[in-house]
């Protein structure tokens, strides 16, 4: 029998390195297709990330090369503004490092661990070194062979040299060398890169498979607008976190703390959250804050109170400007450019808030024209979400909506239409289900906003269908008259002695005049329908919503 002391000369601490090493399912790294797409999608939004906060309309080049039978290279190259010298290593060879988990704005990545978990995948199914180029456009390129310490979580620099030629360009080039699998699916590299360029229609992206080179030319020449960075909002704050802020915050006083560290707290509010919390102290015989009260004073008591008073104060909600939505141009753009469909819709919903976080829902709807059956498009900050759409919230609210209310056949539960349905949620922090980043958590919140964005979307194109409908009625009601003219006409010439040619003639004008009052009337009714339909207001949605209950 083991004794203790024997059992706890066994115990060690692993890095978060080992940890995903043993773990890489975790990251979606659970068979060699969905491998590759990973490593193609981690690099691509780096590469989309940096273009768009430098202000550079991106562009993207990917190439994916077959070596051996399930050996394949993978190279990506940007036009962003690349990556100063210092930080190449640390970026590539340290998983949880980088610069967008500290900040509060509208980003593709979150954790810190896409591009350098790519590495690592590349040194464990291939013991390959990843390649990186990088220019600042100062005429000077680095270059690097690097692997990770799995067992410190640190770069292993293999190799490094700067070539100083003086060519002006300025973006970032990776290699990888991995053990995958190339397909051409629903889920796949080629499908991703689709789906990117219609949230992204403003990139453009050549794409070398082994298939062949695919060019998705970008449809717009101008970003969407740069999301500003937020300070943490009260209400999405936990016990655990607002204890540990307290901790390290620089603040003299807990006033100080309350308005300078969160935003959309005042004064009067911070007054208000320590009155309630018991941060107070007499003056005359009434209670009043204590704004000198100092953060190191707060007892773990307290600052459960101050949770609790959080909960009896009316804060604003978050500003939203830390939301870049691509609004209805861009989304329709998108959509026509890569489906070249007959109808396009998109409307893009008011901010919400759910644990205190800023999101925005944006839905597009393109029907007809080159679009074969149905097909849901989920997107998570311009990102295309390919796998577990089973749990996510996008498809919960798509089932959830009654789609026959606005003229689309359903089968079973399935809409048995050509039609797209596209839906963007954009948010500081996307509420994703694991770390593989593939579906959205169903707050109730989200789940209600989205299904509201399709019923406003979804009455556009209602008004469309009604008005093609009637119109192809018209046509079929105007066949059939045209197709007996003529034998009306010899009746009516045997009955008159009118000659049948005139008489066919008087017919045919008849037709015409009364398909052009028809068709007024038609059209008169539709933009009524659009008009209706169109103002997108909360008071209509909520009502909508109610019946729908």
């Amino acid at each position: 029998m083991a004794t203790a002391e024997e059992m706890g000369k066994k115990q060690r601490s692993i890095s978060v390195s080992e940890f995903f090493e043993k773990n890489r399912h975790l990251l979606g790294y659970d068979n060699k297709a969905k491998a590759m797409l990973i490593i193609v999608k981690e690099a691509v939004d780096n590469s989309l990330d940096a273009c768009e906060e430098a202000g550079i309309l991106p562009e993207i080049y990917i190439g994916i090369k077959q070596l051996s039978e399930e050996k394949y290279q993978i190279i990506t190259r940007d036009n962003g503004p690349g990556i100063v010298r210092e930080q190449v290593p640390k970026i590539f060879g340290s998983l949880l490092y980088g610069s967008k988990f500290h900040r509060l704005k509208q980003t593709r990545g979150q954790q810190g661990l896409g591009i350098s978990c790519a590495v690592l995948y590349a040194q464990l199914t291939t013991g390959t070194p990843t390649s990186v180029k990088t220019s600042t456009g100062d005429g000077k390129t680095h270059s690097y062979q690097i692997r990770i310490d799995v067992a410190k979580n640190k770069p292993i620099i293999m190799e490094t040299s700067i070539d100083e030629d003086g060519e002006q360009w300025h973006g970032v080039e990776t290699m990888f060398t991995v053990e995958a699998t190339y397909r051409e699916n629903k889920q796949s590299v080629i499908e991703y890169i689709k789906q990117t360029a219609i949230s992204n229609p403003y990139a453009d992206i050549i794409f070398d498979s082994p298939n062949g080179r695919v060019e998705f030319k970008r449809g717009v020449s101008r970003l969407p607008p740069e999301p500003k960075e937020i300070m943490p909002h009260l209400e999405g704050v936990e016990l655990g976190v607002l204890m540990r802020m307290l901790e390290n915050t620089t603040a003299r006083t807990v006033h100080s703390f309350l308005t300078s560290e969160f935003s959309r707290v005042g004064k009067q509010s911070a007054n208000e959250i320590m009155l309630n919390a018991g941060l107070t102290k007499d003056i005359n015989g009434q209670e009043v804050p204590d704004t000198k009260y100092k953060p190191s004073r707060v007892s773990d008591d307290q600052a459960r109170n101050i949770i609790e008073a959080i909960k009896k104060v009316k804060l604003m909600r978050p500003p939203t400007d830390c939301l870049s939505p691509l609004g209805s141009e861009l989304i329709e753009s998108g959509l026509m450019k890569e489906l070249n469909p007959e109808f396009t819709a998109a409307i893009t919903r008011s901010p919400d808030v759910y644990r205190g976080w800023p999101f925005q829902i944006e839905v597009g709807l393109a029907f007809g024209g080159s679009i074969q059956g149905h097909n849901l498009l989920r997107f998570a900050n311009r990102v295309p979400l390919l796998y577990q759409g089973g749990v996510c919230a996008i498809t919960k609210a798509v089932n959830e909506t009654d789609w026959k209310r606005y003229g689309i056949d359903m089968n079973k539960g399935n809409i048995e239409e050509p039609l797209i349905v596209f839906v963007h949620i954009a948010s500081v922090w996307v509420p994703f289900t694991s770390e593989s980043k593939e579906a959205i958590a169903n707050y109730d919140v989200i789940v209600k906003e989205i299904k509201l964005a399709f019923q406003e979307c979804a009455r556009k194109l209602s008004a469309y269908l009604s008005g093609k409908r009637k119109s192809a009625m018209l046509s079929k009601k105007r066949s059939i008259f045209e197709r007996y003219a003529g034998e009306t006409a010899s009746a009516i010439s045997l009955i008159t002695g009118i000659q049948k040619s005139e008489i066919k003639q008087m017919i045919m004008d008849l037709i015409d005049n009364k398909w052009e009052e028809l068709n007024g009337d038609s059209v008169g009714e539709v933009e009524g329908e659009n008009q209706e339909d169109g103002s997108g207001s909360s008071e209509s949605d909520s009502d909508e919503e109610e019946s729908e209950y």
